[in-house]
């Protein structure tokens, strides 16, 4: 009987293949001697009906680079549905052809073979309708074909026999091999694996059908369903889609990079029918529905990278991040995990004397499951951080509050996760001052620190002279205009990092100033991309108004971000001074504005909240304390915080900036800002000091609290419609709760939004000595310092313009 069932799928597995032949009813055959080459009039061969190709395709990355794959050609994006393993990329010059003998081979522009599927005497090939493309023996039967060889896509007709894989891509845009398998096992078992690259080797199944010495194959039929057959004849489905029709959409089931098995559909012709949208692929189905959860190897970083942690989206998409002060070591490859921004603590040290210099952050529903090496039960949660505290090997102790276990994990901390069933709260081990070294308690380090200190300091004070003598060389320059005319294309200047571009090569580099990214009073924003080897992605600023001001805006842009680098400040590339035209050239920042991020469809988790918080903070701080002069920038908003590719925060728009000399204290100048954020002083012509900054990084605190804008006056109570009049009010009747109302992560964490809320009351005091200087405010936000109940400031509130 059993075998009789193994006939009866075998007949069906044949009965797949022979239709997804069939069902591309006539089809031109591809003669031998045919080839096809990088460039020119023949790049790719169609099916009949012009849905798939199969051909050069380049690179997302790089268009001077190609790939051999089968694509979708009538939708935008060309999304491929197959290319060779292992992946080569293919320079310009390369060619495939179909020999006289029968042979497919893909050979670079000296003629040597780069790939070949691995027969010969084939009679023709041909690109079906499935998008299968095939090699046919003179009796017309397939010697070989792509849906038998997948890489890393299956579609409807196609099946995943045994002892046949998915691999993914290494990223996106990486077709490298990934980190991830899917495998039909010999012994009937579908397995997600992880992978230890760059080897081959495989780390524990994270997902089974469990269906060892029962399963058959992987089905993928034209109805959109994706199932596993067995031999019992009862199927697993893996996805499955319930539609009125799918003659409208196209289809393709893909192992993404993120090792999550999808299945999408996207409409043909440009119609979304209503339901869906025309212009992507959707989402239908996924296997395993919560990687993050669903993970849990003995070995390894789990499905993000060391020191990082896994969480899912909305739309059950990986996310992979570092812990607060740990930055990703490829932001661009985030697999690849987090490194810690600080140095170790020493184990040198005694505990009375290291314990002052660490302290921790909170971290909620987040745990390293691998990381273990103690645990202590029961005890109290004050207990499990001072046992971390003390302990120089400890990174991170977590608590759970219902068994009183704490458990202290070191570095590198791996298989990290965060979901609400992780029920756990987590405190991890930072320095109260980012600028501490790694601590020894031993006379002749210390002695080695103060040499290195005073040697430190006279360097400090040397570079200091240097740089304000290179920036005063630089101004001269500006003014007289003449040494920036006499400059060659791509001149630089090398004591500022600063480029001096010509127009037209901004020109070329914004394809003639077409994509905008933003606008505001002074000019408009282009999206543009350097001639450089990598491509390198940049914002242009083009000032659309040449008068006496904007040429002084222009100036003081340039000599304030010229002299200025930290990891919260957007970074100046260079600038054109041709003419009249004037433009400054920024790293391009991928995530957008604060702005842009509060106000999304999907609110931001709040511990992103609270990074970006303590960023802007930061990168404040160093404005006004840390610069060689003090600069004042006069128009913080969300507007003007930019995010990276990491969503760490960056300051931008330096136009209004105002610099002050290094004994100056206050400035006198026209009102700067923008509404809802400007300080009162402004309307008082008093002097302007430093704590304009902190008045509106007040305002926008709040805001990023509250996940809303300052002034909304569309709400339904009008007490809600300001901000900061509703955040004192819910503030004073001890209902802070109200403010992040639905926000659950934050409503666990509600210690640090009453201190968040406090540092925001403190910021916006009508009198400006009442308010906390940046260097104080970013003390209060780490909670390194008590933060005192502020004074009800709505005494001023009714004032605002």
């Amino acid at each position: 009987m059993a075998s009789f069932s193994s006939f009866l799928h075998l007949s069906a597995l044949a009965l797949l293949t022979f239709s997804s032949l069939s069902c591309a009813k006539s089809y031109s055959n591809i003669s031998l001697g045919s080839s096809l080459t990088t460039s020119g009039p023949n790049t790719y061969w169609l099916s009949p009906s012009g849905e798939f190709a199969f051909g050069f395709r380049p690179l997302e990355t790089d268009s001077s680079s190609f790939l051999l794959a089968v694509w979708f050609e009538k939708i935008e994006s060309k999304t491929v549905a197959w290319y060779p393993r292992p992946y080569k990329p293919v320079t310009a010059g390369s060619s495939v052809e179909l020999t006289t003998d029968g042979q497919l081979l893909l050979k670079d522009r000296t003629g040597s073979s780069l790939w070949d599927p691995g027969v010969s005497n084939a009679a023709y090939a041909a690109v079906l309708d499935t998008g299968n493309f095939i090699l046919a023996g003179a009796n017309g039967s397939p010697r070989w074909q792509s849906f038998q060889d997948p890489a890393d896509t299956m579609l409807p007709s196609q099946a995943l026999e045994l002892d046949t894989k998915l691999l993914s891509r290494l990223t996106d845009t990486d077709y490298s091999e990934g980190r991830f398998k899917l495998i039909m096992q010999n012994d009937g078992n579908l397995v997600l694996y992880a992978v230890a690259v760059p080897s081959s080797f495989q780390y524990d199944p994270y997902w089974s059908s469990d269906s060892v010495g029962n399963g058959t194959g992987l089905i993928f039929n034209q109805s959109g369903s994706v199932y596993l057959s067995r031999k019992s004849n009862t199927n697993i489905n893996i996805t499955s889609v319930e539609m009125s029709s799918l003659e409208d959409f196209y289809q393709r089931a893909t192992l993404d990079f993120d090792g999550v098995f999808r299945q999408y559909i996207h409409p043909k012709n440009g119609s979304g029918n209503g339901a869906w949208p025309s212009d992507r692929w959707t989402m239908v189905g996924l296997t395993p529905t919560d990687i993050c959860s669903s993970s849990n190897f003995k070995l390894g970083s789990g499905i993000c990278g060391f020191n990082s942690y896994c969480t899912t989206s909305d739309n059950s998409s990986v996310v992979c991040e570092c812990p607060p002060q740990y930055s990703f070591m490829d932001p661009s490859r985030r697999y690849k995990g987090c490194k810690p921004d600080f140095p170790a603590q020493s184990c040198d040290a005694d505990e009375s004397e290291a314990a002052p210099l660490y302290g921790f952050r909170t971290l909620v529903d987040v745990d390293w499951s691998l990381s273990d090496y103690e645990e202590y039960s029961p005890i109290s949660e004050d207990q499990c951080r001072e046992e971390c505290l003390t302990d120089c090997f400890c990174a991170l102790a977590v608590f759970d509050a219902g068994s009183g276990s704490c458990w202290k994990k070191k570095i590198p901390l791996s298989n990290g996760r965060k979901a609400s069933d992780v029920n756990r709260r987590g405190f991890l081990k930072i320095p109260t001052d980012n600028t501490s070294q790694p601590f020894s308690s031993t006379g002749e380090e210390k002695g080695k620190r103060t040499w290195i200190l005073l040697g430190s300091l006279f360097l400090g004070v040397s570079l200091c002279v240097l740089m304000i003598s290179i920036l005063l060389v630089t101004y001269w320059s500006f003014v007289h205009n003449k040494m920036l005319h006499k400059r060659q294309p791509s001149s630089s200047l090398p004591t500022l990092s600063l480029r001096s571009f010509t127009y037209p090569e901004l020109e070329e580099a914004t394809n003639s100033f077409r994509e905008v990214l933003g606008s505001g009073a002074s000019g408009v924003v282009y999206k543009g991309f350097l001639k450089d080897e990598a491509g390198t992605r940049v914002a242009v600023k083009k000032l659309d108004k040449v008068s006496r001001e904007t040429e002084k805006e222009f100036m003081n842009e340039v000599i304030s971000i010229g002299q200025t680098y930290h990891k919260n400040l957007v970074r100046l590339v260079g600038f054109c001074c041709q003419g009249t035209d004037r433009l400054l050239v920024y790293e391009f920042m991928s995530n957008g504005s604060l702005m842009a991020l509060l106000s999304g469809d999907v609110r931001p988790s709040w511990d992103q909240r609270v990074q970006i918080a303590l960023g802007i903070a930061r990168g404040l701080l160093y404005l006004h304390e840390e610069c060689i002069s003090q600069i004042i920038h006069c128009d913080i908003k969300p507007q003007n915080v930019l995010l990276d590719d990491n969503l760490v925060p960056r300051i931008s728009d330096f136009g209004l900036a105002k610099l002050l000399k290094t004994d100056q204290t206050r400035t006198k100048t026209d009102i700067r800002g923008t509404k809802g954020y400007v300080a009162p002083e402004w309307f008082k012509n008093a002097g302007v000091t430093a704590k304009v900054d902190v008045y509106s990084f007040g305002v926008m605190l709040l805001e990023i609290i509250c996940c809303r804008r300052n002034v909304d006056l569309e709400l339904g109570e009008a007490e809600e419609a300001i901000l900061t009049f509703w955040a004192n009010d819910r503030f004073r009747d001890g209902r802070l709760d109200l403010l992040v109302e639905g926000d659950e992560e934050a409503t666990l964490d509600m210690r640090r939004v009453e201190r968040f809320v406090k540092v925001a009351l403190w910021c916006i005091q009508e009198e400006p000595s009442m308010r906390p200087t940046m260097h104080k405010v970013a003390q209060m936000l780490d909670g390194t310092v008590a933060v005192p109940i502020p004074p009800d400031p709505s005494s001023y509130i009714s004032s605002l313009q």
